[in-house]
């Protein structure tokens, strides 16, 4: 009797040692395949939900993953696909040589460098650009031909499903909304005043010149087309359509993430010297933009720091380029009830 119980209570032990162990292994896999499953659900109030799992390498072969992970090296490294000098001559649709990740850094997945985590869930949305609602595709386009100096993805072709496929997998973690916190760019106070471009150049040659280079042609990736530092302006750069061009824009972009390798919860600059530095980047030479004069067909709706006409005002040019930019800004909430933030 005494061997039986004995023999009982070996197999329990070894059975409850075995469903530990089996219990332990699948909490591992599942962490490192679902990492989201035991973060706190209200990521949207937190910044944990850029800390979760984008490696889109631990990916098995299959087509849907496959279509994920052209995705993301179209954002990664967007010239050796569809730029001027790629080896897919039929697919040139990006007019500079520049990656999505140069300004969406960590392939869209850093805080206020208009991250792309939740993105989809946020479209359609309403473009004051087009004057209506727009879908992702319709958005991704505007890129092309703006950022990227390019021209248009077609809506269904395999460029533009990869891409919507990265962004649909980077944003599994996101809440339905597509709402989480750090989206688009960090606040700044705008200076009462005109951009001081004196003072934007001291900035640009203490902070920038390391890596952008004095002429502003920053940094190629040796033997590749691709830039480990992108341009800022001159003829491979951003057109004068894109976002960034806008002074309030870029110097939001600057105050999160340059000098490169900052976080934005420790700026390295102040907001006037985010300020003046951007205004001195975008009155250099770079290339513009088709046809800027159907953007904005209802132009009280166009951003004040918009760099080119027409507009719904009396201000000059130079004023909507450089600022200051509070008295536009006014003038739009007073006459219209319109309150513009950039």
């Amino acid at each position: 009797m005494k061997r039986k119980n004995l023999i009982n209570s070996i197999r329990l032990l070894l059975l409850s040692t075995c469903v530990i162990i089996i219990l332990f292994v699948t909490t591992i896999v599942i962490y490192a395949y679902f990492p989201g499953i035991f973060e706190n659900k209200k990521d949207n109030d937190s910044y944990t939900i850029y800390k979760l799992n984008y490696d889109t390498y631990k990916l098995s072969n299959n087509e849907k993953n496959n279509e994920i992970k052209y995705g993301f090296e179209l954002f990664q490294n967007t010239p050796e696909y569809i730029g001027p000098n790629n080896k897919y001559n039929n697919k040139v649709y990006s007019g500079n040589n520049l990656s999505c990740t140069n300004c969406h850094l960590n392939a869209g997945t850093k805080a206020y460098s208009a991250p792309l985590i939740g993105v989809n869930n946020r479209f359609p949305q309403f473009r004051g650009r087009e004057n209506k609602m727009g879908t992702l595709k319709e958005r991704i386009n505007g890129c092309m031909e703006r950022s990227m100096n390019g021209v248009v993805l077609p809506v269904n072709g395999k460029e533009m499903n990869a891409m919507i496929s990265y962004m649909k997998w980077i944003s599994r973690y996101a809440p339905k909304d597509g709402i989480v916190k750090g989206s688009g760019f960090l606040p700044i106070t705008i200076p009462n005043r005109s951009v001081n471009l004196e003072h934007g150049e001291k900035i640009y040659e203490l902070h920038c010149v390391l890596c952008h280079e004095k002429d502003g042609s920053g940094q190629k990736i040796i033997d590749s087309d691709r830039y480990l530092y992108p341009p800022v302006w001159g003829d491979d750069a951003y057109n004068h359509g894109a976002g960034m061009t806008r002074v309030i824009t870029a110097a939001k972009f600057i105050k999160a993430n340059m000098p490169h390798g900052i976080e934005f919860n420790e700026p390295t600059l102040t907001d006037e010297e985010c300020y003046d530095v951007a205004g001195y980047i975008n009155q250099k030479i770079r290339p513009l933009k088709v046809n800027p004069e159907i953007d904005f067909p209802d132009i009280k709706k166009k951003p004040v720091s918009t760099p080119y006409p027409p507009f719904d005002d009396s201000f000059s040019i130079k004023q909507h380029q450089l600022g200051p930019f509070q008295p536009i800004m006014e003038y739009y909430k007073t006459k219209y009830g319109i309150v513009k933030t950039k």
